[in-house]
């Protein structure tokens, strides 16, 4: 099979479209053939050298994918070859075929291109699994998404819409806010002009739950807009892996912190998150509360330009790589 290959770690000129062996499915494991994988910001991550694969993943870039399954490994039921499913996966999707525990596929939404939902598993598992499953944002509450016009921003708006919260995001220019707003947000921030917690103190109590990508640059203000027994939940480091926390503003607020990746998640606890997305989440999805907002679809070949387009922060939504022309 062909899959994109790391020649050594660097700019997007280093992913090369490359024949590597097929892959095998162990037990409980399946074999999918590919229609469509997604790309993350952790792909960029560890195509630069900064993000190794936990142990016993494939060092092929790709934590989620589309596809159809081709084979089934031992012991594996509620399957069959020929379902057409989505997957979280820990590597392995920008390739033609990737093994996959069956505990970590959901089937294609209803009413979804099987290419779109590439762009499900990693987002829903991410803010299913941080947001309800740990954070517990319901009905009434208020939700503060920075990085709101990403991958995992757009999905979090609406599934915090679906859940009857009010939404408030973060975003860097007025065409990416204006998009926000039309998926259900109901207050925009623009990061370069404003002050989030300022805006946020005017218009609400503060928020129940903050999902945050920024890590050690937010941490204190993220703090400060925080409700009473506020939740933060940091997702990504994308402001630095250091800072400052003032113990007294928490307990004031009998507010909790949480950081929490996905990927390197033992296989019973994906098991677990995949599990209630399809219980609770896929029905948002196939009645059109929840859509996959996919940015642009390339040919999974030219995956170097997937990349630069992520980088180049011009991108509203996922960008996507189309293993099949």
């Amino acid at each position: 099979m062909h899959a994109i290959t790391i020649r050594e770690p660097g700019t997007p000129d280093v992913l090369e479209w490359t024949e590597v062996p097929d892959p095998e499915p162990g037990p409980g494991e399946v074999l999918l053939d590919v229609t469509a994988s997604a790309v993350n910001r952790a792909d960029l991550l560890q195509r630069q050298g900064n993000y190794p694969p936990p142990p016993g993943a494939s060092d092929i870039l790709g934590l989620e994918c589309s596809g159809t399954i081709a084979e089934l490994g031992e012991g594996v039921d509620g399957w069959q070859v020929g379902d057409e499913v989505c997957a979280l996966l820990a590597g392995g999707g920008y390739a033609e075929r990737v093994a996959v525990p069956a505990g970590q596929l959901l089937p294609v939404p209803a009413e979804i291109e099987t290419v779109s939902a590439a762009g499900l598993p990693e987002v829903a598992c991410t803010v299913w699994a941080n947001v309800v499953m740990h954070a517990g944002l319901g009905e009434g509450q208020v939700l503060l998404v920075h990085g709101g016009a990403g991958g995992i921003g757009t999905h979090a708006i609406q599934v915090g819409k679906a859940l009857g919260a009010t939404v408030a995001v973060t975003a860097g220019s007025p065409e990416r806010l204006e998009r926000c707003r039309q998926l259900g947000a109901d207050i925009t921030i623009n990061y370069k002009e404003q002050d989030f917690v300022e805006v946020l103190r005017a218009e609400t109590k503060g928020a129940d739950v903050i999902l945050d990508n920024m890590g050690a640059k937010y941490l204190d203000r993220n703090v400060d807009a925080l409700a009473a027994d506020g939740r933060l939940v940091i997702i990504g480091m994308q402001g630095g892996i250091k800072g400052e926390l003032n113990i007294g503003k928490l307990l004031g607020k009998r507010a909790s912190v949480f950081a929490a990746g996905l990927r390197s998640r033992p296989l019973d606890q994906k098991a677990a998150i995949v599990a209630d997305v399809r219980n609770r989440l896929w029905p948002l999805v196939e009645q059109g509360s929840v859509q996959p907002i996919v940015g642009d679809v390339v040919p999974m070949a030219e995956a170097a330009s997937a990349h630069r387009m992520l980088e180049e922060g011009s991108i509203f939504g996922k960008v996507l790589l189309a293993a099949k022309s």
